[in-house]
């Protein structure tokens, strides 16, 4: 409680790195539940989809299968990619191969974007997030030195209460930065592999 009260009471720049601090971590723990619930579910609807898309019969009941099954709409858009072929446009000339490769790429991108999405954040969060906490910690202390020579005592007392409080502001930047680092990471390797299972799915389908 100190250390709140003494960061509300100091000047613009503390109050602002706190308030800094304090958006970083409600927004990257946004991000992390919100990614965490994401991507469970597309790890367990890939793996039921595709089963069930190539146990149809064809490719209109595999498109069924898919939009009953799937939650988060992700193998969806790439298998209806082939759809979006018009003849007498510029994207349906030349060779039919390439024009299936491009569509699903493009499909493939955009299901790529929302899976990554928030990645940024989380790594802007783990790189920024200490260096906003150690700017903190030298403005408070600066102040408490600045603070102790103006009142002409210098103890051991007066010198450790003011320094301890503005220490806390770099283990408030590391207790921001920590959750968005290992978040980042793990959600990394989720999104690498399922990158993986649908990128072998595109290419599958372009067989087909």
């Amino acid at each position: 409680m100190d250390f709140f009260a003494t960061v509300l009471d100091g000047d613009a720049l503390s109050v602002t790195l706190a308030l800094a601090l304090l958006a970083m971590s409600v927004a990257s723990w946004t991000v992390i539940f919100y990614k965490a619930w994401l991507l469970h579910r597309v790890s367990v609807d890939v793996v039921s989809a595709k089963a069930a898309f190539w146990q149809a019969r064809d490719v209109q009941q595999g498109l069924q299968a898919l939009a009953t099954i799937e939650r988060t709409a992700v193998l969806l858009p790439l298998a209806q990619a082939n759809q979006q072929l018009v003849q007498g446009t510029l994207g349906a000339q030349g060779d039919v191969s390439a024009q299936r490769t491009r569509v699903l790429r493009d499909a493939l991108h955009g299901v790529l974007h929302r899976l990554q999405s928030g990645q940024v954040l989380l790594a802007t969060v783990g790189s920024t997030a200490p260096f906003v906490g150690l700017l903190g910690t030298v403005w408070g202390i600066y102040h408490a030195l600045t603070g102790i020579a103006t009142a002409g005592q210098l103890t051991i007392e007066h010198v450790a209460g003011p320094v301890g409080e503005a220490l806390v502001m770099t283990a408030a930047g590391l207790a921001v930065a920590l959750p968005a680092v290992l978040a980042f990471n793990v959600m990394g390797r989720i999104i690498n592999r399922l990158e993986q299972e649908l990128e072998g799915f595109a290419h599958d389908l372009r067989e087909l």
